[in-house]
């Protein structure tokens, strides 16, 4: 992701922080960008336990018609 940037670009990134923000803000936005970091992490994990598929249910007897509606099942012939 950075290997466009090089050493010389990280520097000058970092000195264009420290003259933004100071050097008393810098500690507190790292704290911010890790717990923001971890609460992402955390929610896509979530997701992707939502996202596997759930216990099966029980398959339905093998006497009942599984297409036919309820009230065709009742009627019988005589």
């Amino acid at each position: 992701m950075l290997n466009g940037i090089g050493a010389p670009g990280i520097i000058l990134l970092v000195i264009l922080a420290l003259l933004l923000f100071g050097p008393n803000k810098l500690p507190e936005l790292g704290r911010a960008v890790g717990r923001t970091f971890r609460e992402f992490k955390e929610g896509t994990r979530d997701i992707m336990a939502d996202s596997e598929p759930a216990v099966k249910s029980e398959p339905p007897a093998p006497g009942q018609a599984q297409n036919a509606p309820a009230s065709l099942e009742k009627r019988l012939p005589e």
